[in-house]
């Protein structure tokens, strides 16, 4: 039979932290220190640190500072998560963690300090320096305030919204392979500018980080920065943003091929209704018998041919198309193409059709789409 548990709701209980701690000047290599500690269950992992650190072992290396989600400092992996260790309740992160002890890392892809604690001068803070993040203010200055157009503000409220507690960037795929990528936060902060009207070098900005073959191209969409933030600034969305006003606005060329890529995807639906993968590398140099094309799909044969002995692909496939896109397709691409500006939908707009419905009710008889 079950043991009823009588206790009062929020009663303090016990909790193991296993930390994961490590001393560079010790010479020692990193090892798991596991701590229990004893608070109600909606206190935050970080005053569970805290708790260990005062009255188990005053060594423990954490970073923090406001203790409300706001500064960042306190940016850790727990149970293998990045996150805000202030932000994180313990009863969620026991039930998240297998076993119920709470695993807590030093963030990914930044030099450990010490224990929990990171060197974000090293890696995050050096690439935030890098896409110039400060507004560049348009000639003449005016006299009073710049006033903007409330839409290009709320369009930047997002990336406004980082606390540079470094999520994105430990969890960054693309980092990880490639640690000279600008990486999410930065580029997330770069988008803060160019979205910004009063800012005077928008082109010369997206090119800087169009032509950089670690800018904006080197992201590899794997949403891993947009599950990772707390604030939800979505920084992948904001490096797509990068790469669309680069293209379709700005038409910069760049030598990464991002640009000529973009349209070999767009043209290769267009044409084919499905992908077809393997015009795509060719489509994307200017075709397949176009000079840059040459040496992109001579260095791509290895890949071909292991595709072809696998299975993974077959001779009609790669030479004939086998379908043609539809009608209806070949439509919507006309109808968006002869729109006369691109229209994107700000997702961190909060709200719905339904809330204006009940706060504003259409007149007796009439009817609201």
């Amino acid at each position: 039979m079950a043991e009823i548990d009588d206790s009062p709701p929020g009663a303090p209980e016990k909790f193991t932290l296993r930390l994961r701690r490590y001393d560079p000047e010790s010479g020692e290599a990193p090892y798991w220190d596991e701590h229990t500690i004893e608070l109600e269950p909606h206190r935050s992992v970080l005053e569970g640190i805290l708790q260990a650190k005062a009255s188990t072992d005053g060594s423990i290396g954490i970073r923090c500072s406001c203790r409300a989600a706001i500064c960042g400092s306190c940016g850790v992996r727990i149970n293998g998560e990045p996150g805000l260790a202030c932000h994180t309740h313990l009863d969620h992160a026991r039930d998240a963690a297998p076993g119920g002890e709470i695993e807590i890392e030093p963030m990914g892809n930044m030099p450990v300090l010490k224990d929990l604690i990171v060197d974000m001068d090293a890696v995050h803070w050096k690439k935030i320096q890098r896409v110039t993040p400060w507004l560049i203010a348009k000639q003449p200055v005016p006299e009073r305030e710049y006033v903007a157009p409330r839409e290009s503000m709320v369009d930047i409220t997002q990336s406004m919204a980082c606390i540079q507690c470094g999520a994105c960037v430990s969890d960054c795929l693309a980092m990880e392979v490639d640690p000279g990528f600008n990486g999410p936060a930065a580029l997330a902060k770069a988008y803060r500018f160019v979205g910004d009207p009063r800012d005077a070098e928008r082109h010369e900005r997206l090119n800087d980080l169009s032509q950089d073959p670690q800018g904006i191209y080197d992201c590899t969409h794997c949403f891993k920065c947009v599950e990772a933030c707390p604030k939800d600034v979505n920084p992948m969305g904001q490096i797509m943003r990068l790469r669309r006003i680069a293209g379709s606005d700005e038409h910069i060329v760049d030598q990464n091929n991002g640009y000529r890529h973009e349209h070999a995807f767009v043209n290769n639906i267009r044409r084919n209704g499905l992908l077809h993968e393997s015009d795509l590398l060719a489509d994307s140099f200017g075709g397949k018998f176009h000079p840059r094309a040459v040496p992109e799909l001579i260095s791509g044969l290895p890949t071909a041919i292991r595709g072809l002995l696998r299975g993974k692909m077959t001779l009609p496939k790669i030479i004939l198309h086998q379908h043609k896109a539809p009608k209806p397709v070949k439509q919507y691409f006309d109808e968006i193409d002869g729109r006369p500006e691109r229209y994107e939908l700000n997702l961190y707009v909060s709200g719905s059709d339904e809330d204006d419905a009940e706060q504003a009710p259409t007149p007796e008889g009439s009817t609201s789409q």
